[in-house]
């Protein structure tokens, strides 16, 4: 469904985009889906001459929860000196915040076909939990202790 998408991606970053069929959610909870796309990058970097790749052309992309899985490999790899640097990390409305969902953007787009807030957090509790019984509390941010929220409010703020 998104192969042409990575080959424009490709073709106009003048970069070779990896993209990898992971393990979905909910038959396959967490850490599933990023250990499969963190294993199948780590094979393609340690086989680029086999594929006859620049190694700094390599880039990882990713929309959506791919989009989350592509940020999680990239900063994985960012600690390898084993492995090619990648050239660039593309992140297409990425899922990376689960803290809040109760911010600004939240609020403005709950609404918002195809991905309603209520939906994204559905399908984001099926890929960590396979399990979506706590979703009413995770929307009126229960999820988070008093003491995590007082620690990463500079970070997660609509201010």
């Amino acid at each position: 469904s998104h192969e042409r998408v990575c080959q424009y991606i490709a073709k106009e970053s003048d970069s070779l985009v990896v993209s990898v069929g992971y393990r979905l959610a909910p038959e396959h909870t967490y850490p599933a889906a990023y250990e499969d796309c963190l294993s199948a990058t780590q094979h393609f970097l340690q086989r680029l001459q086999h594929y006859a790749v620049d190694p700094a052309r390599v880039t990882v992309c990713g929309d959506s929860a791919g989009g989350n899985l592509a940020a999680a490999v990239s900063q994985t790899l960012a600690e390898r000196s084993d492995l090619p640097r990648l050239r660039a990390q593309i992140l297409i409305y990425p899922g990376l915040q689960a803290l809040d969902f109760n911010l600004p953007s939240y609020q403005q787009n709950r609404g918002v076909p195809l991905l309603f807030r209520e939906r994204a957090l559905f399908y984001s509790l099926n890929y960590v939990q396979g399990d979506t019984s706590n979703l009413e509390e995770i929307l009126e941010g229960a999820h988070i202790p008093p003491d995590m929220w007082l620690k990463y409010r500079k970070w997660v703020n609509p201010d």
